[in-house]
């Protein structure tokens, strides 16, 4: 039994969780829950106990000095809370972690048991996948669930994947099974510069995940490192003929199937996301705020064992991935700096959640020809100047 002692009762509280590793391409979904973390100043009010998830020759602990004291901090996954301010206030659940190495089925269920005690009325998961997508046009962004209902009421796609999977996958059908309302939002990384951070699929993530949710999110910096991000990639782009020429027929090959979509529906998202953002309306005040109690009630340890938290690279010739990226399950990315093993690649291509394929650093052989993207519900969310 989960106890939440220090808790306020929460309003109309929404879970919002990303996880790094195979589900996370670009590093995009964990940045933006990250973002939402210290935009709003969140208080974590507990963490899984990281012996029980993760493997520590994956995923290895580091260590720092605090005054010259050694210590440790381990590979984890973290719960906050934040308040958002307003004349219709209400609550946020931010999880944010890695990919557990074993017991998925625990950790699902101790994540939907934190969920339960703190009635949350909907779980957003948060992903970001390789695909075929030029990084000069809009990221493309799937909304997808299991529940028929839910696919109907909020203009979702129901999704009919089959294959591999990650942690995303398996958190939303756990979720589906348990009566939890569940949706997974997806955005699309340009396999040749998978390198983090992408900024820009950042921010098309939290656009989408504003609509979906009805809730103003600031936005800081963010916009303005999408556009640098981009400019950088055209820079280096530009600098091989090779290269160029295979965006090129990205865009054009993107700019064909989407051609109607670009003349109403997508333009009409816009306009409706531009007003809102210039009158925010009633009911909410611009970027909220977070709940802060001055004898920190939400910080909680949650039993003794439990842990308490204290730009593209150069392209190589020819349209193959960015020199030192991971462009897909056969080809591992680089180890993050200080040695850490964190897979940074992500799905390549699914329909609404991990791709038919083997996960990058797999032992697994090159993966078939990738499954068709989803369609008639994808969402743009664009970051264009």
């Amino acid at each position: 039994m989960i106890e939440l002692e220090g808790v306020p009762e929460l309003i109309d509280p929404v879970m919002v969780a990303a996880f790094e590793g195979w589900n996370d391409a670009g590093d995009a979904a964990s940045t933006a829950v990250a973002h939402l973390d210290r935009e709003w100043k969140g208080e974590v009010f507990a963490a899984l106990d990281a012996e029980d998830y993760y493997d520590f020759q994956v995923n290895r602990p580091t260590v720092w000095l605090d005054g010259g004291v050694r210590k440790i901090t381990w590979p984890t996954t973290r719960l906050s809370v934040v308040r958002i301010g307003g004349d219709k206030p209400r609550d946020l659940v931010l999880v944010r972690g890695i990919e557990p190495s074993m017991r998925w089925r625990s950790f699902c269920n101790e994540i939907l048991g934190f969920a339960h005690e703190l009635g949350v009325e909907m779980v957003v998961v948060l992903g970001a996948l390789l695909g075929d997508t030029p990084h000069t046009r809009p990221v493309p962004v799937s909304g997808v669930t299991s529940d028929p209902d839910l696919a109907r009421t909020m203009d979702l796609e129901e999704t009919r994947y089959e294959g591999p999977t990650g942690i995303v996958g398996i958190l939303q059908e756990a979720c589906t099974h348990a009566g939890v309302p569940a949706v997974s939002l997806w955005a699309a990384v340009p396999h040749y510069v998978s390198q983090p951070p992408n900024p820009k699929a950042t921010l098309a993530l939290l656009n989408r995940l504003e609509d979906l949710i009805g809730l103003r999110i600031p936005l800081g910096e963010l916009a303005e490192d999408a556009r640098a991000w981009q400019l950088g990639v055209d820079q280096l782009a530009a600098e091989d003929s090779e290269v160029a020429e295979y965006v090129q027929t990205l865009e054009e090959a993107r700019d064909t199937a989407e051609l109607p979509e670009a003349s109403g529906e997508a333009i009409a998202r816009e306009f409706e996301r531009y007003l809102r953002r210039r009158d925010p309306g009633p009911g909410s005040a611009p970027g909220g705020h977070a709940t802060e109690s001055g004898d920190g009630s939400y910080l909680r340890d949650t039993s003794g064992g439990r842990t308490r938290p204290p730009k593209p690279n150069r392209p190589e010739t020819g349209p193959g991935p960015v020199s030192g990226s991971a462009a897909g399950p056969a080809t591992g990315p680089a180890p993050a700096e200080g040695g850490e093993d964190r897979d940074t690649g992500g799905p390549h291509r699914p329909p609404g959640e991990a791709p038919k394929e083997a996960p990058k650093g797999s032992s697994e052989g090159a993966p078939a020809d990738p499954p068709e993207e989803p369609d008639g519900n994808s969402s743009e969310d664009s970051s264009e100047d």
